[in-house]
C-alpha cells in the first residue's frame, strides 16, 4: 500500500499506528493527519530513534498496511 491511501484514511488508520507506536497519544496522531515526515519526527522524539530508523518502521508499517 502506499502512503497516500495511508494518509487519506488517516482515522481509520491511527489505531493501527497506535498499536505500532503506543507511546504516540490521540492529540499527536490527530496534528500529525496522515503526514509521513510529522509521524517520523514524532518516532525520533518518542522512541530516541535516527531518522533513518524511523523512516525503517514507517515503510514497514507501509508495506504491513
Amino acid at each position: 500500500m502506499n502512503w497516500d491511501t495511508i494518509e487519506g484514511n488517516w482515522k481509520q488508520y491511527t489505531g493501527k499506528v497506535k498499536s505500532q507506536w503506543g507511546k504516540l497519544t490521540d492529540d499527536q496522531l490527530t496534528v500529525i493527519a496522515g503526514k509521513r515526515d510529522q509521524l517520523a519526527g514524532r518516532i525520533q522524539e518518542a522512541y530516541g530513534v535516527s531518522k533513518d530508523e524511523a523512516e525503517k518502521q514507517i515503510k514497514q508499517f507501509e508495506d504491513s498496511a
